[in-house]
């Protein structure tokens, strides 16, 4: 037997614990603190919901694995999330062994709500442990829990965790190293919970947190003090408004000097490579292919962190289902509700994680519509040709109380694409005959200050999404820009560059016959190609085939100000209307295709979001003209 053999039989022999409880209650927290580094992410077989997996030694020694559940409010499933953890805690998944026990954790500063779901475990009759987590929140409030008592109740180990705290699992190390495992237990199965109404299962929560709760000394919510301005309905949404109005003013004034150095830095660092080199293919390749496009996207980094910076404090900060909250009227009259908004808001950095987490939504209509119109939202793949485009053509200077004009202008696209999100969500949802507004129920987390530790784990993983991208998507798709833009060559006597002669010059001549209407050149043409695999490849295929056009070699520093004299005012807002709504990537379309289970919304959402595209780009082309742009 080979050693990998050996690996897979002993991780199937080590006791697998389940980690399950209410979404907000710190129990992704709790399974970071426990594995470290030592997970895995996969999907369950037969759908796109993630799978996370990792490994723990208890101090006795023993191996465990331990699997990250996705939230529940209870084992009767309304959502696909919901199912897969009712599926895998009772066994109901083929092909796979339920887990050998439970650690169902729960917010101490709401049991009411969290309970019901312990209860329901409970009867399936698996090995469990209550891990207790955020009592330090609790004790600070008064809330006093009397967790012996509570052990007694449940009839199970009770333990104090505190997940975002060094050392804060130790209780449940503790407990779960006395905690009898029989591998391969087989819950009693679904038929005990379905017998139980709902109403009696919240008596026995109620008479449980009479006897071991009390509130006497709670100070009570400060959370629910500062929701009386946050979701008050005049100055909620100003506050929400101001929020991003915010965002996108610092994306322009906080970014310009890292950009500026990062310019600067690879403007030198090509020039000290074109110096060393003789004139050649190899020359022509690193400098206008490499230089000239690569060098064009990663110019934006510091812009694609400053927006990740905002949105992952107001997530950590517990503020983002208070916009969903605020957001819930408005979205209800196109058909949906608030709960749509956190997919939306995460299409805002790709769409990818955004229709993914459509999953969450209960109403199979609101979860197709969301999906649909999820690639609507402005995601940071458009926030290049954004910048360049907005550089190059909106002056840089403020129009009344500090306002920055081009922030202003960066603002108003996202505005766009919201805008018009709502009107292709109304849209559909009547073309599909839906009626009424499903009521949105969301739990509301405690606010607390956002984790440094976690906000700098996002930054990073944003940025090394990004500087993957670069070196490896963006990279590739940059040799093969300039391979097709520089071959066969000009031909003897030619009066234009060489470019124009080649490959990429002719297909973008082909398509110029398309695109010509709404004010697109032959180059733009060609960096529109490379764009369908990541949109903000058409920044760095307009570096390279303006650096062949060009006999400059610090055009990969130079390209806004080489677009600002080639184009037009009309075919650079053409543009930008374009990306408000232009075709999602192939990514997002093969994601879209797994998450419905059918080809014809992904060439539908392809379809719609192409023609809405040069809709918008020839009347914004046609009315800039008419104006004299």
């Amino acid at each position: 037997m080979g050693a990998v053999e050996q690996q897979v039989q002993a991780a199937a022999k080590t006791p697998l614990i389940a980690l399950l409880g209410n979404p907000n209650c710190g129990k992704t927290a709790l399974f970071n603190r426990l594995t470290g580094a030592r997970q895995k992410v996969a999907n369950y077989a037969g759908v796109t919901i993630e799978r996370k997996e990792g490994s723990f030694t208890l101090p006795g020694g023993r191996a465990l694995r331990v699997l990250d559940l996705p939230g529940a409010y209870s084992l009767t499933a309304h959502t696909p999330d919901e199912a897969i953890t009712r599926d895998v805690v009772a066994g109901l998944r083929a092909g796979e062994q339920p887990p050998d026990a439970v650690v169902c954790v729960v917010n101490a500063t709401n049991l009411r709500l969290n309970l019901r779901l312990v209860l329901e475990i409970k009867r399936l009759g698996l090995p469990m442990v209550l891990a207790l987590n955020m009592v330090d929140v609790a004790k600070k409030r008064g809330i006093e829990i009397d967790t012996a008592r509570l052990a007694q109740e449940l009839g199970m180990p009770v333990v104090e965790t505190v997940a975002v705290q060094a050392g804060g699992e130790k209780g449940l190390l503790a407990a779960l190293e006395a905690l009898p495992l029989a591998s391969g237990a087989r819950p009693l199965g679904l038929a005990a919970i379905d017998a139980v109404p709902v109403e009696e299962t919240q008596r026995e929560v109620r008479r449980i947190i009479d006897a071991t709760v009390s509130f006497d000394k709670d100070t009570g919510n400060l959370s629910e003090q500062i929701d009386q301005v946050v979701l008050h309905p005049v100055a909620g949404p100003v506050i929400l408004a101001a929020l991003m109005f915010l965002i996108f003013q610092a994306v322009f004034s906080w970014a310009a000097p890292i950009m500026d150095a990062i310019k600067d830095g690879v403007g030198a660092l090509g020039v000290w490579v074109s110096a060393g080199m003789d004139e050649g293919p190899l020359h022509s390749l690193i400098v206008d292919g490499i230089f000239g496009g690569v060098g064009s996207v990663l110019v934006f980094l510091p812009q694609i962190l400053i927006l990740f910076f905002f949105i992952l404090i107001l997530e950590d900060c517990g503020y983002l289902p208070r916009a969903a909250f605020l957001l819930d009227r408005m979205m209800g009259g196109v058909g949906l509700s608030g709960r749509a908004f956190i997919p939306l808001l995460s299409s805002f950095a790709c769409a990818i994680p955004g229709v993914m987490a459509a999953r969450t939504i209960q109403n199979p209509r609101d979860r197709l519509v969301t999906i649909m119109i999820a690639p609507l939202m402005t995601c940071s793949a458009r926030l290049p040709v954004y910048a360049l485009v907005i550089a190059a053509f909106i002056p840089d200077r403020e129009v009344g109380w500090g306002v920055n004009l081009q922030g202003l202008v960066l603002f108003l696209l996202y505005v766009a694409g919201i805008v018009s999100a709502m009107a292709v969500a109304w849209f559909f949802k009547r073309s599909m005959g839906a009626k009424g507004q499903q009521p949105l129920m969301l739990e509301l987390p405690a606010y607390h200050w956002p984790h440094l530790h976690n906000l700098a784990l996002g930054l990073w993983e944003r940025a090394r999404i990004f500087l993957t991208r670069v070196g490896t998507t963006i990279l590739t798709l940059m040799i093969l820009v300039w391979f097709l833009s520089s071959f066969p060559g000009a031909p003897e006597g030619a009066t234009h560059p060489p470019i124009y002669y080649s490959v990429a010059g002719m297909l973008g001549r082909a398509l110029e016959v398309i695109f010509a209407p709404i004010g697109f050149g032959w180059q733009i043409c060609i960096a529109l190609v490379p764009g369908m695999a990541a949109r903000e490849v058409a920044v760095g295929a307009l570096g390279t085939v303006y650096a062949l056009s060009s006999a400059g070699d610090d055009v990969a520093t130079a390209l806004t100000p080489i677009i600002a004299s080639s184009w037009s005012l009309a075919t650079a807002l053409s543009l930008l209307a374009w990306y408000v709504f232009a075709p999602q990537c192939l990514s997002t379309l093969s994601v879209v295709r797994r998450e419905t289970g059918r080809t014809r919304y992904a060439l539908l959402m392809a379809g719609y979001m192409f023609a809405l595209a040069y809709a918008a780009s020839f009347i914004t082309y046609r009315v800039a003209l008419s104006l004299g742009g």
